[in-house]
């Protein structure tokens, strides 16, 4: 038997049942009597199988209720199994659509604005592409690496709210076959281009990468998803997508190049996600990638944080200096209110 709100799905073996009931026949003597087994008449009285036409049949002549009769009941029965099945799963769905930020996902046009409940559960659904958002905790669903702040359920469906746009955006860029090769060989391209404005360097970076596999996606931030950039396989080839808006051109840059680190360092697309091993190593990757280590050690013990040393270390670095900056700030070598007006924050156009 199935509840729900609404329905109550019971199994024609109810019937059977009280028919057996009726005339004093135990399920052993109709087991017989049908030419099938106690077992399977045992399933057929729980509901545990279906009844075929062929058993409708049977139970004309053992029982002398038409055949019509048990086939009637048996599709009634499965009718509102289903209805009350996808009750208790658009009421489940329902709790699941409140936690998402649905109200800035559609002031961001990514869904459309309602707020019937029940209609935002069917499209999150469609958004999703998936039968039930209560799928979205399957794991291969969503393997995603990125780089964020913090972890609660809210952020959870933030996020993968942010990453199913960004898998949506992606589709219409072309990219060639992956390449992780081919990626580690362009990052010296694209770390010189720090130096450079958005409006510069954004179209160069998504044509570098999309010659690799990877589709470049620029997104606003999603309130609580905690969220500064993620990585993961869609189809033939990987996402990266970033927050960029009103971001310090530091976090960005180091946000991309952590992304990147989990490509080539090979945590895209694993079954569980990303470890936080993995993100430490990211974390390593894309800090040594844009300031080598050896020279950065040199600087800092050298203990000249003045501007124009930081401005030259970053010159011969052929980076941009609030990269520096930030680097500085984040080992503790300076506050956070030092030198910010190295840095620059970026507007980057969606």
């Amino acid at each position: 038997m199935v509840r729900s709100r609404s329905y109550i799905a019971t199994p024609p073996g109810a019937t059977i049942k009280e028919q057996l009931n009726d005339r004093g026949m135990s399920q052993k003597e109709f087991a017989a009597r049908m030419d099938m087994s106690e077992k399977h008449i045992s399933k057929l009285i729980n509901g545990e199988v279906q009844l075929t036409p062929e058993m409708a049949v049977r139970l004309e002549m053992v029982l002398g209720v038409p055949a019509k009769f048990w086939n009637n009941l048996e599709a009634i029965y499965r009718e509102k199994i289903i209805k009350a099945e996808a009750e208790n799963a658009m009421d489940t769905d329902v709790e699941i659509a409140k936690k998402f930020p649905y109200s800035e996902m559609a002031r961001f046009e990514w869904v459309p604005d309602t707020r019937d409940a029940k209609e935002r559960v069917v499209i999150l659904r469609k958004y999703f592409e998936i039968v039930e958002l209560s799928l979205l905790g399957r794991e291969q669903i969503t393997r995603i690496a990125c780089r964020r702040l913090g972890i609660t359920e809210r952020s959870d469906l933030a996020l993968m709210a942010w990453a199913q746009e960004a898998k949506i955006k992606a589709r219409g860029i072309q990219t060639g076959p992956i390449s992780i090769k081919g990626l580690i060989s362009v990052m010296p391209q694209i770390r010189k281009m720090t130096g450079l404005k958005p409006e510069e360097f954004c179209p160069k970076i998504k044509k570098c990468l999309a010659g690799c596999g990877i589709a470049l996606v620029f997104l606003p931030h999603l309130k609580g998803s905690f969220l500064q950039g993620a990585s993961f396989i869609d189809g033939n080839k990987i996402v990266v997508g970033l927050t960029a808006r009103g971001k310090d051109a530091d976090k960005f840059w180091f946000s991309l190049f952590h992304e990147l680190a989990h490509i080539a360092l090979g945590h895209v697309g694993q079954l569980n996600g990303t470890t936080e091993n993995d993100e430490k190593a990211a974390d390593k990757w894309a800090s040594d990638t844009l300031i080598t280590p050896q020279d950065f050690e040199i600087f800092r013990n050298n203990r000249d944080y003045s501007e124009s040393s930081v401005i030259q270390f970053a010159y011969d670095q052929g980076i941009s200096p609030g990269i520096v900056v930030g680097r500085m700030q984040m080992e503790g070598i300076i506050k956070y209110s030092a030198l910010n007006e190295l840095k620059e924050k970026y507007e980057i156009a969606m």
